[in-house]
């Protein structure tokens, strides 16, 4: 067996968005190889060092994890903790990562682990991204190393955008190995395999049988090999080259080729039309090279992937070494990685998109695209509209729920966040095509109210002439009304057979509930109105006719069973149950949550339904999630449709660290929060002059648009799942990636374009756009990584995606800009085009964001 050993991940923080999505690719494919490997049936385990509570992959339900980091506190550098006890291993593998400071200590724990256990150690050293280790810097470390029996290292340059390629080239002992493989001391250098590195010949009988070692051979035994294999071949290489001397070999090859790249050409000749995500275009054309360059009967992945600034290309095709792996030993006529990159790229399809393709390293295929394509298709987008360069996804209806306020109860800024998330998701699935059913699943039924209801009756004995103004603060009559119930024992017996009348139908307490509920609403909509935000209400209430037989079919399904009296669903790998029925025979927020998805899916007919509430309600979403699927409603995958996602975000805190309140600790309500944005961004605009040049009503309508979206992006902008620091200061700042900074850049462009004098519209029609400068061609890149940039926000539910595109963007036009002259250049009309481009993306940006665009500012 095998311990398998990954030191700490420092960079798995969230703190850098950059390098996290290459990170969790990584340890995405470390663990989609593990499974695949004949010889790592036996693994025992995997011991992990740092803090991995953010990684999640399905992949480790089937390896022994010994160490999690939300049962056991993360371990120091160095440490081997519970090794010993659990452990009898012929090997361990050590995947090095981490920044050298920490990764000395590890490796020198596992040095001293195997040799305390008498096994030998496998090294797997990736050298950082921005400065690559030298052996040397690790010599006093690889000599111990050495000098354990059978341990070897192998180093793994950063070169790849993909790091799992890199690991699955060299688990699978692919490639060739010295290019990989460095000497590992001065007087001995490494002559195995990669695989052969990592698992020792007797434990494997694949590389018993495949893999040779000259120092295990004697010199007889290798010429008798070398004999014994002339006689059994040289049959074989006569009639090859009788066939291809008589010209029959290369006639037969040239003209399958030639056939199958025809079609492959055609094909792409077909489609070669820009349908608006880039990477999808650049995908189809490698598709159609691998297609030629891979075996029949070989189901290869596409894997395309935008490079990283100051990276050759403009995408990257990282094939060449998973597909090595898959062809190795089939009679292929390719030696390695690189010469498989080189078949992707020479098989490239003709395309007007392509300028260049080479091939970097072990087989990393670098894509250059044509700048005139490029300026081509930004100029059709002009003519045709930014909704041509929708993405498109594989579902075609939506549900998400968001906002969901209780009745009776103002909102405040807990609301804040759910509700701008839930929009902006909405906005842009609906950008995507799909029809999105914007639900409210607002707090209107429970005991709750006949706690409101006997207050409302003792306060308004009259209640038809109940009104807002009657009532006054929403938030204060609820209060009243919970001090009344927990104090008075007559009141408190009231409300409790209130609660009865009201779910028994009777018309006078259905109509006192319906008031509170209507009083409530017209709140409600102030906020709505303010952020621009479109819901259409189903909240408990609405669902509450649908639940007994919801449950009668959970129950029919055996999945409910008696527990103290309440009834429940038992599920696996949670401590509690499920209630869906309470003991005094009452229903609950999970029986309701069940049957609204029940109805989602059977009568509104979604395919992907997304719940946006605070994490703090994830196991809720978890366990009922896991009971849907255990009665049927949803696949077992979480990726498969239909679909249900549950959208955590973090608190919005003060500047104290503690939760946004006012100074007398109450919540802060939203409608004053709103207020205030749009107050202070007013007075800056008055201290800036500009009423004085702009009439009341522009000042006003500018003012709300910058508060109002600086609330929104200052939200936005971070990753949802950690909290915020609610700052007005920083918010509305006109410096640094806010929104007032962007509403800046957008309204300079729209500025540049009127003083031109010129009509943009004709200039459409007339001019030509043309990227020859570098930074030209930078800005219009980005524009064309609009769409994927979406699509990835979309799948990924993560608003902030988009936000880094935008202030990305807008940094780019900057450069841009501050180099180039517009106005009165020779290139002053396919710059203004430019500019155009670049202002038509921000305001899809804004548009799915939530954020009004400003003309002048």
């Amino acid at each position: 067996s095998t311990m398998i050993y990954i030191d700490n991940f420092e960079l798995m923080r969230d703190r850098d968005y950059r390098l996290k999505p290459k990170l969790s690719i990584f340890s995405a494919g470390i663990f989609r190889a593990l499974p695949l490997q004949s010889n790592l049936e036996n693994t025992v385990g995997i011991l992990r060092m740092a803090d991995w509570s953010g990684v999640d992959h399905e992949d480790l339900k089937s390896i022994n994890i010994i160490s999690k980091s939300k049962e056991e506190p993360s371990l120091a550098p160095g440490t081997c903790k519970t090794v010993t006890p659990r452990i009898n291993s012929q090997r361990i593998i050590v995947l090095a990562v981490s920044p050298i400071k920490y990764k000395k200590k590890c490796l020198r724990g596992c040095w001293e682990k195997a040799q305390k256990e008498g096994v030998s150690l496998g090294i797997v050293n990736f050298g950082e991204e921005n400065n690559e280790e030298k052996p040397q810097k690790l010599e006093p470390l690889l000599s111990a190393v050495n000098s354990n029996n059978g341990s070897h290292i192998v180093h793994v340059p950063s070169e790849a955008n993909d790091f799992s390629m890199s690991f699955s080239y060299i688990l699978n002992g692919t490639g060739q190995p010295l290019d990989l493989a460095l000497p590992v001391s001065k007087t001995r250098t490494t002559q195995l395999s990669p695989l052969a590195l990592l698992l020792p010949p007797a434990a494997d009988p694949l590389i018993s049988s495949t893999v040779l070692h000259r120092r295990h051979l004697s010199a007889p035994s290798i010429l008798f090999l070398v004999v014994l294999t002339w006689l059994i071949c040289r049959p074989l290489l006569l009639i090859l080259l009788l066939l291809y001397l008589t010209g029959v070999f290369r006639a037969t090859t040239r003209r399958l080729v030639f056939a199958t790249r025809s079609k492959s050409v055609a094909t792409m000749a077909a489609s070669q039309e820009f349908t608006g995500n880039l990477k999808r275009e650049v995908e189809k054309l490698f598709d159609a090279s691998l297609r030629l360059t891979v075996p029949d009967g070989t189901s290869v992945e596409t894997e395309v992937a935008a490079s990283l600034p100051g990276k050759p290309g403009d995408y990257q095709c990282n094939n060449a070494m998973g597909l090595w792996s898959v062809i190795k030993g089939k009679g292929t006529q390719f030696r390695g990685p690189p010469a498989v990159g080189q078949a992707i790229s020479k098989n490239l399809p003709a395309s007007e998109m392509v300028e260049t393709c080479s091939v970097a390293g072990p087989g990393f295929v670098n894509l250059v695209l044509s700048s005139k394509w490029m300026a081509k298709s930004i100029e059709k987008m002009l003519i045709d509209g930014i909704d041509t360069w929708a993405p498109s996804l594989p579902v075609k209806r939506a549900v998400v729920d968001f906002s969901s306020p209780n009745i009776a109860k103002e909102m405040h800024v807990g609301h804040l966040r759910s509700t701008i998330i839930g929009d902006t998701l909405a906005r842009m699935l609906e950008y995507s095509k799909v029809e999105v059913l914007r639900r409210n699943h607002v707090g209107d039924w429970g005991t709750q109210f006949g706690m409101l209801i006997e207050y409302l009756f003792e306060k308004f004995p009259d209640t038809e002439s109940v009104t807002e103004t009657a009532i006054g603060d929403l938030q204060t009559f609820y209060k009243e009304s919970k001090t009344k119930f927990d104090s008075d024992p007559d009141f408190k017996e009231k409300a409790q057979k209130a609660v009865v009348r009201l779910q028994g139908g009777d018309p006078i307490y259905r109509k006192a509930w319906a008031k509170i509920c209507e009083i409530s609403r017209t709140e409600f909509a102030k906020v709505y109105q303010r952020l621009k935000v479109e819901l259409e209400e189903k909240g408990e209430s609405f669902y509450n006719p649908f639940i007994a037989n919801v449950i009668g079919e959970l129950d029919s399904k055996g999945l409910i069973e008696e527990s103290e009296g309440a009834r429940v669903i038992f599920l696996e790998g949670f401590n509690i149950p499920l209630m869906v029925v309470k003991s005094d025979g009452g229903f609950n927020y999970a029986s309701t949550d069940l049957t609204a998805l029940w109805y989602r899916l059977n009568e509104e007919k979604a395919e992907w339904i997304v719940y946006v509430t605070d994490v703090g309600q994830q196991q809720h979403f978890n366990m009922f999630f896991k009971a849907a699927r255990k009665a049927g409603w949803l696949p077992d995958s979480d990726k498969t449709y239909p679909r249900v996602d549950h959208v955590g975000f973090g608190l919005v805190l003060g500047e104290d660290g503690k939760r946004f309140r006012t100074r007398s600790s109450d919540v802060v309500r939203l409608v004053d929060l709103l207020d205030e944005a749009k107050t202070r961004s007013k007075t800056a605009l008055i201290e800036r002059g500009k009423d004085k040049e702009w009439t009341p009503e522009e000042l006003d309508k500018t003012a709300e648009a910058v508060g109002y979206g600086a609330v929104k992006y200052a939200d936005l902008k971070n990753n949802r799942l950690t909290n915020y620091t609610f700052n007005f200061d920083q918010m509305l700042s006109d410096k640094g990636n806010t929104a007032v900074y962007l509403l800046y850049a957008h309204a300079r462009i729209c500025s540049i374009i009127r003083k031109s004098g010129k009509d943009i519209d004709e200039l459409k029609k007339t001019e030509k756009l043309a990227l020859d400068h570098p930074e030209e061609r930078a800005l219009g890149l980005h524009l064309l990584r609009f769409a994927e940039t979406v699509e990835e926000a979309c799948s990924n539910l993560l608003p902030n995606v988009l936000c880094h595109y935008l202030y990305d963007l807008s940094e780019r036009y900057t450069s841009f800009y501050s180099i180039h002259q517009v106005i009165g250049s020779p290139e002053e009309a396919s710059r203004l085009l430019l500019c155009e481009a670049t202002a038509v993306v921000m305001r899809k940006c804004f548009h799915l964001l939530g954020i009004t665009p400003v003309y002048k500012i």
